[in-house]
């Protein structure tokens, strides 16, 4: 797809008089520079066209890096905080003739339509917030959260789902309700076909600080999840106090709307030889197979490589 016009964040500090991006500001607490781009592929790693090659699906002089870092697909959510918000980043702007007014912090906000992704155009650029863009982030734009503040995304299509931390603006298309960032688009599951559907919820800080809460417990506590059993009923699945599933290395096998779907997977598999300790998580409207835990990661994907190739899964390795 050809992506619509995105200002640069020094540009759009040019233009939009409320989203200045100065930097000496206390509030813009990632100051490092980001990785270098080189010329190495990583294994992993969708191939896409080359960024300035004009044959991606994404803005034709944008595009990925020679060698994104390794690992990214077990990259974390964004670590919530409780910044406070930059006052010049939230007050009403005008772009290509239309206000965009940001919502208050904690706004009761849901938003679905098509998300994109943008990558090496804009990578070391400072952000609307003023902290460098780093495309290996989980990061974010859109137009009108606050900044910074944080918003869970999900990829209706396959049910993935990530927390990012909103810290620049656009993108300024009535098609496009959010640009994430190229880790965020590798694990939301939308870097090759570089759009897909998405629901966008802003995190309020009455979450935030429950968040923050369990990160300091040690668990992030969880709606408890569903397995399905081989007899085809469902109950609560064992898991530790919270409802979190016991710590490790996790194989995600696969994703389905329908329950029927991840458990025929799991029977399937239960057929053949893999001696995998399986069980089928819901998570909202979607079923997700796990195989573990495991010990290490070397071990979850000696797991995943042992799988049978006529089943032809390409499974994720999750920690938990």
């Amino acid at each position: 797809m050809m992506r619509a016009f995105r200002l640069l964040p020094l540009a759009a500090a040019a233009m939009l008089a409320a989203c200045g991006t100065t930097s000496t500001t206390s509030d813009s607490p990632q100051r490092t520079p980001p990785a270098p781009i080189t010329s190495k592929p990583q294994p992993g790693i969708p191939v896409l066209p080359a960024a300035g090659s004009g044959r991606g699906a994404y803005y034709q002089d944008d595009g990925p890096g020679e060698n994104p870092p390794p690992g990214l697909l077990e990259t974390p959510d964004a670590e919530v905080r409780n910044d406070p918000l930059r006052p010049g980043s939230n007050k009403p702007y005008v772009v290509f003739g239309k206000t965009y007014t940001p919502i208050a912090l904690g706004s009761d906000f849901k938003q679905r339509g098509m998300g994109t992704w943008y990558g090496k155009k804009f990578h070391g650029q400072r952000t609307s917030s003023g902290e460098l863009y780093d495309m290996y982030k989980m990061t974010a734009a859109h137009p009108t959260l606050p900044i910074p503040s944080y918003a869970r995304v999900t990829n209706i299509g396959n049910g993935n789902s990530v927390v990012v931390r909103i810290n620049d603006r656009g993108p300024f298309h009535s098609s496009r309700i959010i640009d994430v960032s190229y880790t965020a688009a590798l694990k939301l599951g939308l870097l090759v076909n570089g759009s897909s559907q998405l629901e966008v919820v802003h995190l309020p800080p009455a979450e935030i600080d429950r968040m923050i809460a369990a990160r300091k417990s040690g668990a992030m506590p969880k709606a408890a999840p569903m397995l399905v059993s081989s007899d085809g009923d469902s109950r609560a699945r064992a898991t530790l106090a919270g409802g979190a599933p016991a710590p490790g290395f996790y194989l995600q096998l696969g994703s389905y709307t329908r329950a029927d779907g991840a458990d025929g997977l799991r029977k399937r598999l239960e057929s053949t030889d893999a001696g995998l300790t399986l069980d089928v998580e819901q998570a909202g409207k979607f079923y997700r197979l796990f195989a573990g835990p495991y010990a290490t990661r070397e071990e979850a994907q000696a797991a995943g490589k042992a799988l049978p190739s006529s089943l032809k899964l390409k499974p994720i390795v999750i920690e938990r």
